[in-house]
């Protein structure tokens, strides 16, 4: 009875998540009737308390290509610290030809980034953050590349855990 309390029920939807479109593609098929468009979408959920996913999602339609991707973002989120609104230590991501950097900045400087590191940053609920994507621009891969980075970012309790010291010692 006691783990039937404490899982989480994934069949009902969290409203406390802000949903950001980051691209919409459309492509064509061409056929003997004329063009067939099909549409895929990028995007980012988060509740700007540290979760954060993303989905891609593919259909005739845009509405339900946006719903796909939207379904499946909430199925991938993950927890990323926040300290003072911003990151707790530098980090590089890097998917395929992509490299993203993001790096802590001074309370007051805002979110410094270009279109996805943005939508994923504000999404997450960081405030003062800069970043610089290096190599290829596809925001697919953008994206994929923060999300790299970002599973690497360390926890103040798990760094204080593995060096054997208290939060306290090590923040000082």
């Amino acid at each position: 009875m006691e783990r039937d309390r404490n899982r989480r029920d994934d069949s009902q939807p969290r409203d406390n998540f802000t949903e950001k479109l980051v691209q919409l593609n459309r492509t064509a098929k061409v056929v003997k009737g004329g063009r067939r468009f099909s549409f895929s979408a990028l995007t980012v959920v988060g509740d700007h308390q540290g979760h954060v996913g993303f989905g891609f999602g593919k259909a005739n339609d845009v509405t339900e290509a946006i719903r796909k991707s939207v379904e499946k973002a909430r199925k991938a989120v993950i927890q990323v610290p926040i300290k003072n609104g911003t990151l707790p230590h530098k980090i590089v991501g890097k998917y395929k030809a992509t490299e993203v950097l993001i790096m802590p900045a001074v309370s007051g400087s805002g979110v410094i980034a270009g279109g996805p590191v943005r939508a994923i940053m504000e999404a997450a609920g960081y405030t003062d953050v800069i970043s610089k994507c290096i190599g290829s621009r596809n925001s697919m891969n953008i994206v994929r590349a923060v999300f790299d980075g970002a599973e690497k970012l360390l926890d103040a309790k798990t760094v204080a855990k593995n060096r054997g010291k208290s939060i306290k010692e090590l923040w000082g």
